[in-house]
């Protein structure tokens, strides 16, 4: 063997170790979650391209109701609440000439609407996808519908006929399908409303909050957001309230529906969690991988004054509604909560969840949905409920 051989012999033996471990090493996890408190719910769904986040994640909402209620699990129809919303939504839009929003977002209490009027129904009843596609597609079904409420609003014609309404709810139908009457389910006929009859579930028993100072806290205001398109009216409650709201829900066993900002960097898409960091470019990432460092980013302590700041300029915005199922904690012992979204499961971290941090939900929510009886007292007492 020649020495420049030998030299190279050696040198790969010597190396071999360090190359092995170089290709074990995985990259270290900033964060180690430990689930303090779990609530049961149903398989994440996948809203696909819809902007229909609203219906799914009430509808999230409303099975895990039932679930605790004891009802049994079943999974219901995003699309039923969405196919109702509709027609409303655009009666209002042509009301104000115009004026309004229009378009596929919503609220929490759209679905509570939705149940009161026409009830619920199964998802293997009434899937809402009418035109050959195995995931959901609204683009060109919002736009089309958009096109029509525009041109009712420009009444060309002199006035606006009734029958405009037929065409829309027409359309509806050619993309959604038209909403059964009947169903047969688990070997039993129901209507939409005798289902929702058959498991007692009573969309009254739920309540909006908000928490913002330029209206009064313990009273109800029209929250003023795009999507609530309707004016419905929330509670306003101090941010130490709506958390002890929150805490007390998910403990009990109640679980909450959450209206929010992901729009920011901080919604962490790939990684899967939320925070509010105190230095606005720092991120795990770009921090020095080292086994005695501390990954996890430094947060903000939020206050009242800077969730009204971000609200009025606009950097806390209605974005997206989820849907908190749990409380857990990261190895340091902060409180993360745990959040089914409604993005499918494909190469999700946490496999369609998130974990956002205290300060995140303290900053980034714009309202919640609980059942009554999941607030505290004093707290009630003080809403005059």
């Amino acid at each position: 063997m020649r020495p420049r051989q030998i030299a190279l012999l050696l040198f790969t033996i010597i190396l071999f170790p360090y190359l092995i471990s170089a290709q074990g090493k995985k990259k270290k996890d900033a964060y180690e979650f430990e689930m303090v408190k779990e609530i049961k719910t149903t398989p994440v769904k996948d809203q696909a391209s819809t902007g229909t986040c609203w219906s799914f994640a009430t509808t999230s909402f409303v099975e895990t109701e039932l679930m605790r209620m004891g009802k049994g699990e079943h999974i219901l129809s995003p699309m039923f609440n969405v196919r109702y919303s509709y027609l409303p939504k655009a009666v209002n839009y042509v009301r104000y000439s115009g004026s309004t929003n229009f378009g596929m977002g919503g609220q929490a209490h759209d679905v509570m609407k939705v149940i009161k009027q026409y009830g619920f129904i199964p998802e293997e009843a009434y899937n809402g996808m009418n035109i050959g596609e195995d995931k959901h597609n609204h683009g060109e079904m919002d736009g089309v519908l958009k096109a029509i409420a525009d041109a009712i609003t420009k009444a060309r014609g002199g006035k606006i006929t009734p029958r405009w309404q037929e065409i829309f709810e027409s359309t509806l139908n050619i993309y959604l399908g038209n909403p059964p009457k009947e169903f047969s389910y688990k070997g039993k006929t129901y209507t939409p409303k005798s289902f929702v009859d058959s498991l007692r579930f009573k969309p009254e028993d739920y309540v909006e909050l908000t928490s913002y100072t330029h209206h009064p806290f313990y009273t109800k205001f029209d929250l003023e957001i795009p999507d609530n398109w309707s004016k419905d009216q929330y509670y306003n409650v101090p941010i130490n309230d709506l958390i002890q709201i929150i805490d007390t829900a998910l403990t009990k066993g109640y679980s909450v529906a959450w209206d929010g900002d992901t729009s920011e960097k901080e919604f962490d898409r790939k990684k899967g969690i939320a925070t509010v960091p105190i230095k606005e470019d720092e991120s795990s990432d770009s921090k020095k991988e080292d086994d005695e460092e501390d990954l996890r980013i430094k947060e903000k302590a939020v206050t009242q004054e800077m969730r009204q700041e971000t609200f009025d300029n606009h950097t806390t915005t209605d974005d997206h509604l989820m849907h908190l199922t749990g409380i857990a904690k990261d190895q340091s012992g902060a409180k993360f909560y745990y959040t089914k979204n409604s993005w499918g499961t494909k190469d999700k971290k946490y496999g369609g969840y998130w974990y956002m941090s205290e300060p995140y939900v303290r900053l980034k929510t714009v309202a919640i949905m609980v059942h009554k009886d999941a607030i505290p007292a004093k707290i009630k007492t003080k809403l005059g409920m």
